[in-house]
């Protein structure tokens, strides 16, 4: 069930038989024993840090969406430890400060077992001093390099999700190998945006090319025609990585500025997620390579399990909502939240989690963690958790722009996102 401070959604006898599939309903009968009983027992909530607002709320609709999938189907296969599961949501506005506030929130209002869901990095960063200081579990969903680098603390971990240091050292090779040596990168001017500044360049020199400019924007900006004269004449690749609503328009007057001229691109699918790739304006793009972290069209050898999840989130083949086919989803990010929520189940299984009087047991589980299949819990494909950095590794996509669809062309490998540790959070206090 996912709650907000208006709407409390349970999910029905309907939902779940649709969860389980009709086929296996008929077997299913002890488990709707389980799910009765749990019923009447106290359940486990979980805080919903969600970018309902500001920059990141395209994010939050989905990741939303994505959470609720999750929780409907874990709560119809028993829920966790017997106890059905509750999303307590709340909108973080995309600020700091009040990613904060929400945290001392969901510990102190909400009596919620843990914290969940936050994605951009500057609010992470923001409400992480927060967690530690309630001894609420925080487990985020961001991408950045916050986690793994030390800056946080014990009581934050990201399991579900790769981190911008291991996304960059994957790709770095194929851009020197296949596009250019000689580099130009234009990034946010935030927190997320100063990974990809501070890891790229040394990822681009050891793979023998060169950074040759770095043009940072700010992440509220609604046009972008300004900077694009500060790109370098010789630069051979543009490697674009954007956020926000404007991000359709920072591609289009890229491509109105270079014409049939453009450096090769290579982008983070950021600069386009939750935008449609037959958008006017964006045919210029046909030809150019992203990283996704989980492809957004589906692939013709795509798996039964990914299937599955897409159809549990509502996604169609193009990675749009099935009910409204310019709701574009935001792919190569949100599988993250079904993926964490997995791993806290896990968790709390293999703590025996009962009450908040668990939650060091229950960090400590995950800290424990190591290798995670491929398959209905974890769909983006198989992980490597590293319990000292509280940071997961997992493989990355390199897609084309074919016919205004995005067809993969490479898989790094998880070997290729390794990097020594940085932190060894275990060895922290609580």
């Amino acid at each position: 069930m996912t709650k907000s401070s208006d709407r409390l959604i349970t999910p029905n006898r309907r939902s779940v038989l649709k969860t389980l599939g009709v086929a296996g309903a008929a077997t299913a009968l002890p488990l709707w024993a389980r799910y009765t009983h749990a019923q009447t027992a106290e359940p486990i909530r979980i805080g919903f840090q969600k970018h309902a607002t500001g920059i990141g709320a395209a994010y939050g609709r989905w990741y939303e969406r994505t959470s609720v999938a999750a929780v409907e189907k874990i709560n119809a296969e028993g829920g966790i430890n017997g106890r059905m599961v509750e999303l307590v949501t709340e909108d973080d506005g995309t600020d700091p400060k009040r990613g904060a506030e929400v945290l001392e929130k969901f510990a102190n209002q909400s009596n919620c077992d843990i914290a969940f869901g936050t994605l951009f990095s500057h609010v992470v960063i923001g409400s992480a001093p927060r967690a530690g200081e309630l001894k609420l579990p925080y487990f985020v969903v961001s991408e950045g390099h916050h986690v793994a680098s030390g800056m946080l603390n014990r009581w934050t971990l990201q399991p579900g999700i790769t981190d911008v240091k291991s996304q960059i050292q994957a790709m770095a090779p194929f851009i020197t190998d296949t596009l250019g040596k000689k580099v130009t990168m234009i990034f946010p001017d935030f927190a997320f945006g100063y990974d990809h500044r501070d890891n790229l360049t040394p990822a681009i020199e050891k793979a023998g090319g060169e950074v040759l400019a770095q043009i940072a924007i700010p992440p509220t900006e609604t046009s972008f025609t300004k900077y694009f004269p500060k790109i370098p004449r010789d630069t051979e690749v543009i490697y674009h990585v954007m956020v926000g609503p404007a991000v359709l328009t920072f591609v289009k007057e890229l491509g109105e500025f270079f014409g049939p001229s453009a450096p090769q691109l290579f982008g983070f699918i950021d600069s386009l997620e939750a935008v449609d790739m037959s958008s006017p304006g964006l045919e210029f793009l046909d030809g150019s390579y992203f990283w996704e972290g989980n492809p957004r069209y589906l692939q013709p050898d795509a798996p039964d399990y990914v299937k599955a999840y897409r159809d549990a989130v509502g996604i169609d083949a193009n990675g749009a909502s099935v009910s409204d086919p310019k709701d574009v989803s935001t792919s190569a990010h949100m599988f993250g939240c079904w993926e964490t929520l997995h791993v806290i189940k896990a968790g709390m299984e293999a703590s025996g989690y009962a009450s908040t009087a668990d939650r060091q047991k229950l960090v400590e589980a995950v800290e424990a963690m190591s290798e995670m299949e491929a398959g209905a819990a974890h769909p983006q494909g198989p992980k490597l958790f590293n319990g000292k950095t509280h940071q997961v590794f997992g493989q990355q996509y390199i897609s084309k722009v074919e016919g205004g669809k995005l067809m993969v062309q490479h898989t790094a490998s998880i070997d290729d996102t390794l990097y020594p540790d940085e932190v060894d959070y275990t060895s922290m206090s609580f």
